[in-house]
């Protein structure tokens, strides 16, 4: 019943908020709500604000309750959610596929069912002694990504 109606909330929150967007829900056992969010331009202190009012002051906690957290998705955390690709357009990322290989570049393109990486590779020279640099760059489909999550600089 508790998770129908935070659904909702949630629901009318991003559609106010509509740059926002659900990551992940959980309740707990003792009613412990943890809502995680993220934007297409990010998420800040009032975006988490705003949705934990939307949905703390439209539940009633004379009947039941509970205790709310709403956070933003962490810089380490997979991404999840196809927007999540979309934001991050030209971004380094490291991507696990299903079949076990890992592709390590930068997010050049975002489409309906697809992403493309592009990244430098240092190959033997077909002729002779040495190494050449070449630009490799793949499509892949969101359905063969295990897990992808952005590289952070320093």
């Amino acid at each position: 019943m508790l998770k129908e109606r935070v659904k909702a909330l949630l629901e009318e929150a991003f559609e106010e908020y509509s740059s926002l967007f659900l990551i992940d829900m959980t309740i707990k056992g003792n009613n412990e709500i943890v809502v995680i969010i993220d934007g297409d331009e990010g998420v800040t202190v009032q975006d988490c604000i705003n949705v934990s009012r939307k949905v703390e002051h439209n539940l009633d906690r004379e009947e039941e309750d509970f205790s709310l957290e709403v956070m933003s998705a962490g810089a380490t955390e997979p991404l999840v959610n196809q927007r999540q690709y979309k934001k991050n357009e030209g971004r380094d990322l490291e991507v696990k596929l299903q079949d076990g290989s890992k592709i390590t570049g930068q997010l050049t393109n975002v489409a309906d069912d697809t992403v493309t990486l592009a990244w430098k590779e240092r190959v033997p020279k077909e002729v002779g002694k040495g190494k050449v640099t070449v630009e490799r760059e793949e499509v892949v489909a969101y359905d063969a990504i295990k897990q992808a999550k952005v590289k952070i600089k320093f």
